[in-house]
């Protein structure tokens, strides 16, 4: 079956990774721009984290056949942060329309400040001029709350509902997304946010209309291999092959190409893996033969 994987950090995992998601049906992955865990200091930092994710990293997946997508935004974590965050917004302005970029994210809340709630409004602002559809980070903590008070902003800005993806959901912030046309994202994580099983019961629920997941693997404790391995406990809880393909290919892919910058057909067998090639001068081989 193949895959698309709507919500992970490459920047941050090994080459490695890649060659095991690309075994694993993984055909493409989209990278939401986020924090790296350190505070960045200067606007600089941005463009080449930016630069890098339309670079090396699209480089990277394609030595495994993985095509690589991603979301251009400052994340909310940093968009307190006034050494950069006013900086950061004039520079997306020329980002969010570079290729392979197919939305605006993660943006939204965290510690659900009036410097976030700005800058969330902002870049809402800055996807509407440019016809994207947003990836939207919920928060950690007071999550219920977080969702209610995003959601209410959502509407009030005025963007097309189908065009807001709304990630890391549970049981509790579902019945809140149900009847608003918007997208749900749920992050299945080792031992926090959602499991394979617990993911299963929402389907059953829920169903899977308008509803994607994604490992959201970053540089802490998490799996890049989780939405393989959440298809394998769908398929042994009975799940149709049908609904299980809608969730992880169909409907991830679906919400994206509303940016008209990625469609089914990008994903045409043929062709092959050349490793000859390099990027600016460096190769994922590290001296080995291709």
């Amino acid at each position: 079956m193949k895959i698309f994987e709507p919500h992970i950090h490459m920047f941050s995992r090994t080459t490695d990774d890649y060659e095991r998601m690309a075994l694993a049906g993984i055909k493409g992955v989209l990278e939401p721009a986020f924090w790296l865990g350190q505070p960045r200091t200067t606007v600089g930092t941005f463009k080449d984290y930016f630069d890098t994710l339309l670079g090396w990293e699209r480089f990277r997946a394609a030595m495994f056949g993985i095509k690589h997508y991603c979301t251009m935004g400052l994340n909310p974590k940093e968009a307190n942060d006034p050494r950069v965050n006013e900086g950061v917004l004039e520079l997306l302005e020329e980002y969010v329309n570079k290729e392979g970029v197919v939305g605006v994210g993660e943006i939204g809340l965290d510690d659900m400040t009036a410097t976030e709630e700005r800058m969330f409004l902002a870049q809402i602002e800055l996807a509407k001029k440019n016809n994207l559809p947003i990836l939207i980070h919920t928060p950690h903590r007071d999550k219920r709350q977080g969702v209610e008070r995003i959601l209410d902003m959502v509407a009030e800005s005025g963007i097309p509902p189908e065009h807001v993806l709304v990630d890391h959901n549970n049981e509790i912030t579902i019945p809140l997304m149900k009847g608003r046309g918007h997208w749900a994202g749920f992050s299945i994580y080792p031992n926090t946010k959602m499991t394979p099983e617990r993911m299963v019961e929402i389907f059953r629920r829920f169903g899977t209309d308008q509803m994607v997941i994604n490992s959201a693997a970053d540089w802490g404790v998490s799996d890049p291999l989780l939405v393989p391995k959440t298809v394998q406990v769908m398929r042994k809880n009975g799940m149709d092959e049908a609904e299980i393909e809608k969730v992880v290919w169909r409907n991830p892919i679906t919400f994206f190409a509303q940016s008209g910058r990625i469609g089914f057909e990008d994903f045409d067998e043929g062709g092959g893996i050349d490793r000859s090639q390099l990027h600016e001068g460096n190769s994922v081989l590290r001296g080995q033969t291709p």
